[in-house]
């Protein structure tokens, strides 16, 4: 079995499309020419009948043969008029005979073959019959002018045909040079990105264009996320084996102090360092597992939540946690804002991050600010401190992943605290926005105001 191309397909189906067009629209013509011709011949025909019938009803017969010879005229050999008797006598002729009109079963318009001598065997006619006393009046016209012009719509449709099929042909090799340009854009990126090249797109992308132009940028935005997703393993693989490498080596040298020490109370002494190094890699992996958890969250999981009854419900958990460490706590949050699609664990956690991150670097004495403010149709969940905030030039940094500051080294954790807001910002189709509070720091996750 042969199996074609898309490209051949689809020129096949140009030259398919263009053909059926022609033919329909030629016998369209065909019908629509035929119909008007066989009226025009009805009409006619019907009309002269009504008049010689009405000659009849004046003067007889004697009167209606007169009429009939007077109508023998040589300017029109089309026409058919007959006076024919119940014996299939014909009593007054002009034109072709009829030879069956005398065994004809009906009264009425008929078209039908003219008769079986030549030259007429194979020429038709319009005619009208009619009852006129015992015998029958034939009145009608050839078809010739109509035979002549179907001819003419025959060859019309042959030339049509041609016509067609060499359109369908040009225009399945215009369409199938298009298509095969704009698919091998795609297929080029698709290879160069299988060969490790995920810095390829499909050019000359256009919003709002057509399906090529769609895929264009479905594919795009594919390998945007992809090249990120990557380039964030990379980092986080080297991340993780250069920051897992400290608290692992410090892991086995305390299991290793706590084996060898024979004193109970140096060997649990130990073995509490011990734990709070695991703890510190078990902090690690979970927040690790949290950013995926985020970046991997499904749409269908968000759902509509009163920002300011969340933030509230942050306000109460922490306010006492921030005075229990000697720092002002202190909520504004906006009052009738409008309902939010949020995953609210998640903004709950990228909140909760932010708060302890100020806890960490306000110092004590400080003050801490849970602020919710709406405008120009974005929410910010905004978390303020008096600390020593972050130089512009290094909140890049401080937002990649393990991504730690000089003056945040010597604190415990791992840098992933801001990789997770961002990621949570990310999902809810947000960013994160670090900004200076004179002196402190402002950190807020910016989402849009969307049902």
């Amino acid at each position: 079995m042969i199996r074609l191309s898309v490209t051949a397909r689809i020129a096949l189906l140009a030259i398919g499309l263009a053909l059926i067009s022609n033919l329909v629209l030629v016998g369209f013509v065909w019908k629509l020419v035929h119909d008007d011709a066989i009226d025009a011949v009805r009409r006619d025909t019907i009309e002269e009948s009504d008049a010689l019938v009405a000659v009849y009803r004046t003067g007889g017969l004697p009167a209606l043969v007169r009429a009939i010879e007077d109508a023998q005229a040589p300017s029109d050999p089309t026409r058919i008029v007959m006076v024919v008797a119940a014996d299939g006598r014909r009593l007054a002729q002009v034109g072709p005979a009829i030879g069956h009109v005398g065994r004809a079963p009906s009264i009425g318009f008929h078209i039908g073959q003219v008769g079986d001598s030549m030259p007429w065997s194979e020429r038709e006619a319009g005619y009208a019959v009619r009852q006129i006393g015992p015998n029958r009046l034939v009145s009608g016209h050839l078809l010739d002018d109509w035979e002549a012009e179907q001819r003419g719509i025959e060859r019309a449709l042959a030339a049509a045909t041609l016509l067609s099929l060499a359109l369908g042909v040009g225009g399945g090799l215009v369409v199938t040079r298009y298509v095969g340009q704009r698919l091998n854009r795609v297929t080029d990126v698709i290879e160069g990105v299988a060969e490790g090249d995920l810095s390829r797109r499909v050019p000359n992308a256009a919003s709002g264009g057509d399906a090529f132009d769609r895929l264009a940028l479905r594919l795009n935005a594919m390998l945007d996320k992809t090249e990120r997703l990557m380039t964030e393993l990379r980092i986080v693989t080297d991340g993780l084996a250069h920051d897992l490498r400290s608290p692992l080596a410090r892991l086995r040298a305390k299991a290793e102090a706590a084996v060898l020490q024979a004193d109970p109370a140096q060997r649990e002494a130990a073995m509490g360092g011990l734990l709070i190094e695991t703890d510190l890699v078990m902090r690690m992996l979970s927040t690790m597992i949290e950013i995926t958890r985020a970046e991997s969250v499904p749409r269908d999981r968000l759902a509509p939540i009163d920002p300011a009854a969340l933030m509230e419900e942050i306000a109460e958990l922490y306010a006492p946690v921030v005075e229990d460490a000697g720092m002002r706590f202190e909520a504004v949050i906006e009052t009738g804002a409008p309902r939010i699609v949020l995953h609210r664990e998640l903004m709950t956690q990228a909140l909760a991050n932010l708060i302890d991150n100020a806890l960490r670097h306000a110092g004590a004495g400080g003050a801490i600010t849970l602020r919710l403010a709406i405008a120009g149709g974005e929410a910010r969940f905004q978390v303020e401190d008096r600390g020593p905030g972050i130089a512009e030039a290094d909140r890049a940094q401080a937002l990649r992943r393990f991504g730690r500051l000089d003056s945040a080294r010597s604190l415990p954790g791992a840098g992933l605290g801001m990789a997770l807001v961002e990621a949570v910002a990310r999902l809810h189709d947000g960013r994160i926005a670090l900004g200076d509070n004179a002196p402190g720091l402002v950190a807020a996750i910016v989402v849009p105001v969307t049902l």
